[in-house]
């Protein structure tokens, strides 16, 4: 007889990585799986590459590393692990310990009786509660069913003209699919930007990239409406009253926690709408774990509960979930800081942490700098990233970072997230000790200098602004004066057009006289990236000026449009 009946309800991400767990803990013990979609583990964040036909096979989205598809057999050999499959769970009998469930085939009643449980029912997509939601060609991005039939859009030449309503990570990522296969794509987004886990200015260069590559962006403006013909979507009404013509909508407008079984069942449920857990990811319930979308994490930076729904996050809590019910309460999850990372055409885009908005909305007093520099060496091939730092100028700790651009923004990123994961202070970011060779990176990589940035500007050597910033002082009746201190060939290939001044880094010592002699007088220097428009700042606090300011980012990170 087995020591222990451990039932896991569902197969997407943290509980096949739960049921594993437990077995591998618990070799005595009978593990059942029980998952309503005819699929198990799937990479549901690879969904949008399978659209765009870069994942070949459908089965790819389903297999192990070695191409072993893992359906119930394979749970059943190579796990241990009873799975079902199209079986709906429809109550749970916390006093009996006793599962109602339901064959999706023949409707025929099942029942299994567990000495613990793990929920990882995941969550559902959001949908707008507005007119025409029930038209023929709406769908989410959610199941693989949800993926098939966009995949099936590469043979469907009916399909043309696609609206994807939301501009978050799962939008952004279908829209180049979706574009990839040769649809004319439109984003509406009811927010000033897209892909909110960005500061406004990084996203608005994602935002230029994504018009660039052929798509439609149109933010501040919801949806009313779904228009239809004849049982079928044929537009969108915005609430503006602008209709655009369409023949698929894809809604992306975010997931909820998927917790009526939970809540059925008397389980707490948190203010976030998750299912309430501890470290343990043990429920209100002592034989009750719960793992995934589901549940409510800790913010690790603020402390807050919030809602994370990430594949890589669902498996570290059905691990944690499924050692704890087969052994007893041994490992913990310390929670998250919001780690994420998405394909933007050629660009890629993330954040760790906090980014500047939300780390004021927390009341934190912060300092921030930005970067944009190569990834490596310009004779290995070098390609552009802009990073902005978030820190708190109280205790220095890095509360958050951001990264886009074609470059290795993945390196980056994963650089910055360990470091906030363990609470790093901006004094361990100036001196790390990453490995380095020319293939790879710069000899110092390109988050050190970002930090070095802030250093600086910290330290008072360097008075920061945004572009932001020095747009909205170019337009005033008594503008600052504008340096950019790049070559003339530089200059005429591309510059701002604000009103700026040009004058070489290399000649600006002989060239003094031609600055505004009121050494009070405010001055914004920059060149390409602004390492030299550092340079000229130092120069002239050197030579007296006292109110010099370095535009971060310099050109390249220039997220209006420019003269030239």
């Amino acid at each position: 007889m087995p020591s222990k009946r451990i039932v896991v309800i569902g197969g997407s991400a943290a509980g096949p990585k739960a049921a594993a767990r437990a077995k591998r803990m618990n070799q005595d013990a009978e593990v059942v799986l029980i998952q309503r979609a005819p699929e198990l583990s799937m990479a549901s964040c690879a969904y949008p590459y399978y659209i765009k036909g870069e994942v070949k096979e459908r089965n790819l989205l389903l297999s192990t590393p070695t191409g072993v598809v893992r359906d119930p057999g394979y749970f059943g050999g190579s796990k241990g692990v009873t799975a079902y499959v199209k079986t709906e769970v429809e109550a749970v009998d916390r006093k009996a310990k006793k599962i109602k469930a339901r064959n999706l085939d023949d409707n025929a009643p099942l029942e299994f009786d567990y000495d613990k449980l793990i929920l990882c029912t995941g969550a559902r997509p959001r949908m707008p509660p507005i007119p025409g939601s029930d038209l023929k060609g709406i769908t989410p991005l959610h199941a693989l069913k949800d993926a098939d039939y966009l995949a099936a859009l590469r043979e469907n030449p009916d399909v043309q003209r696609v609206a994807i309503i939301g501009g978050g990570l799962i939008g952004i990522e279908t829209c180049e699919a979706l574009k990839h296969i040769g649809k004319h794509v439109t984003v509406v987004e009811m927010l000033p930007q897209i892909l909110v886990f960005l500061d406004w200015e990084f996203a608005k260069l994602l935002e230029n990239h994504v018009r660039s590559s052929g798509v439609d962006v149109i933010l501040e403006n919801g949806v009313s409406s779904f228009l239809g013909k004849d049982g079928a979507v044929s537009g969108v009404k915005l609430n503006n009253g602008t209709e655009i013509p369409c023949d698929l909508a894809v809604v992306s407008i975010g997931v909820a926690p998927n917790v009526d079984l939970a809540k059925d069942a008397g389980l707490a449920i948190g203010a976030s709408g998750g299912i309430e857990v501890n470290a343990h990811m043990r429920t209100s319930d002592p034989d009750i774990y719960a793992a995934g979308d589901c549940t409510e994490k800790v913010n690790r930076i603020t402390g807050k509960k919030c809602l994370a729904p990430y594949g890589d996050i669902a498996n570290l809590e059905g691990r944690v979930a499924g050692e704890n019910a087969a052994i007893g309460d041994t490992a913990e999850f310390p929670g998250v800081v919001h780690s994420g990372i998405c394909k933007v055409f050629d660009f890629a885009a993330g954040s760790t942490g906090l980014s500047e908005r939300l780390a004021r909305q927390e009341g934190y007093d912060v300092l921030t700098a930005v970067n944009a520099s190569p990834d490596k060496p310009g004779f290995m091939g070098a390609k552009m990233v802009f990073s902005k730092i978030v820190v708190d100028k109280d205790t220095r700790r890095v509360l958050g970072f951001q990264c886009v651009g074609p470059g290795n923004v993945n390196r980056e990123l994963s650089e910055a997230a360990a470091a906030v994961n363990m609470g790093a202070k901006l004094d361990d970011f100036v001196n790390m000790d990453l490995p380095y060779a020319p293939p790879f990176s710069l000899a110092l990589d390109h988050i050190i200098a970002t930090a070095h940035i802030a250093q600086n500007k910290l330290r008072g050597l360097m008075d920061g602004v945004s572009a932001s910033y020095t747009l909205e002082a170019s337009r005033k009746d008594a503008p600052p004066y504008l340096l950019d201190v790049r070559s003339p060939q530089e200059y005429e290939e591309m510059r701002l057009g604000i009103g700026e001044t040009l004058i070489p880094l290399g000649k600006l010592r002989d060239r003094l006289g031609e600055l505004p002699q009121d050494k009070d007088a405010e001055i914004i220097c920059w060149c390409k990236i602004s390492m030299r428009g550092y340079e000229a700042a130092r120069v002239l606090e050197a030579h007296g000026w006292t109110n010099v300011k370095v535009m971060e980012g310099g050109v390249m990170a220039w997220p209006y449009p420019r003269e030239k």
